[in-house]
């Protein structure tokens, strides 16, 4: 029952936030396709039967829908959400003039890479907001002390080194060494220290070890065996806070496709691959925490949604992007049938890592133990 009274109680986090994001990335291609001089016909959260809407003063259709684990956003044109193209022959010149697939490759082009942009974006000023008002947060790289038999001992680091460089990159905060240190178990990293003004390289080699997080998630991360300082919040101005939450986009970024490799290459779990129910289990209790991990967990959600989303995998914007560059290329778009094809591959490939990813919710929240409970 514990599992039942989670769902409860979470779901409607994961509801608020999930609305949250699928708008903020429908919006992305509404405004595009406005801008590109494109008819919208239908703006939905959701997707199946419409629950509640109301029709604009330019005929464009907003609505919630029964299924809300999604959306889209239905262009003059399109056959259906996946945005394929319909029957376009015998369409009029004022029709062919506002249908989006009379556009032209780029506008097209533009439109769709318009929705994981703005999740980007999104996430841009939820963090500038955060950094403004409260502070981002700041320890600077300096090793307080140095675990003995631990990785960084093991490569001749000490307490009071300051980690100035990792892999050619500019260390400034504490936060980027974990941020490099975690993705990196058993990969050796080249750090440059200053150790009492003096420049001193080391290869160090981060320890796999395992952690279960807050959420009950176990990861394999790397681990250096030193202890930092206490962590700090420093409150930037407007114009440093966009530029730091800009940073620190790309730094979520690159970590998740780094994150991504190691699962594809075998050196990461794909046990730590979520899905809708893991996801509502973290919403409703990072809720709990407070306001701020909130707004970081929204903003790493939406990163991961526009990224997700320019997978070149067909149904997804980047699957479009793909059939779009090999229009430009060729001069002429892909057949009709070569499309269908990659629309039903594309298809399987969502519904299969949807499975796996909600086979790996129920397996970690214990729902076959509570079913075999329930039968035993």
């Amino acid at each position: 029952m514990d599992f039942l009274q989670g769902v409860w109680n979470y779901g409607v986090m994961f509801l608020v936030v999930l609305t949250v994001l699928v708008f903020v990335h429908e919006l992305g291609h509404y405004l595009a396709a406005r801008r590109n001089g494109v008819r919208v016909d239908v703006f939905s959260i959701g997707f199946g039967p419409e629950l509640w809407g109301f029709t604009d003063a330019r005929g464009t259709r907003w609505k919630f829908s029964l299924v809300p684990l999604g959306g889209y956003v239905r262009m003059f044109g399109d056959a259906d959400a996946a945005s394929r193209p319909g029957d376009v022959r015998e369409m009029t010149p004022e029709e062919r003039a506002v249908s989006f697939h009379h556009k032209r490759v780029g506008q097209r082009a533009v439109v769709v890479a318009a929705g994981p942009l703005a999740n980007f974006a999104f996430a841009i000023v939820a963090l500038a907001l955060l950094f403004t008002l409260y502070g981002q947060p700041f320890t600077p790289p300096v090793i307080q002390t140095v675990n003995a038999d631990g990785a960084a001992a093991e490569a001749g680091m000490e307490g009071g080194d300051r980690i100035v460089e990792i892999n050619g990159s500019r260390i400034e905060r504490f936060e980027q060494i974990l941020q490099t240190v975690v993705l990196s178990p058993g990969v050796p990293l080249e750090m440059v220290v200053d150790r009492n003004g003096e420049r001193i390289p080391l290869t160090v080699t981060p320890r796999a070890v395992q952690r279960t997080d807050r959420f009950g998630n176990v990861q394999t991360i790397g681990q250096l065996g030193v202890f930092r300082g206490a962590d700090e919040y420093k409150r930037r101005d407007p114009v440093s806070a966009l530029w730091e939450a800009g940073k620190e986009t790309v730094n979520l970024t690159v970590g998740t496709i780094a994150a991504v490799g190691q699962m594809i290459d075998g050196t990461r779990g794909t046990e730590e691959l979520g899905g809708p129910l893991r996801i509502a289990q973290m919403s409703g209790q990072v809720a709990q925490i407070g306001f701020v991990p909130m707004v970081w967990f929204t903003a790493i959600l939406s990163i991961n949604l526009g990224l997700i989303n320019l997978f070149p995998i067909p149904m997804l914007d980047g699957g479009h992007l793909l059939f779009y560059a090999i229009e430009a290329a060729r001069g002429r778009p892909l057949g009709e049938r070569a499309q269908e094809y990659g629309f039903r591959l594309g298809l399987a490939l969502v519904l299969t890592l949807m499975v796996f990813a909600t086979w790996n919710d129920l397996v970690h929240l214990r729902v076959v133990e509570f079913f075999v409970g329930l039968v035993s």
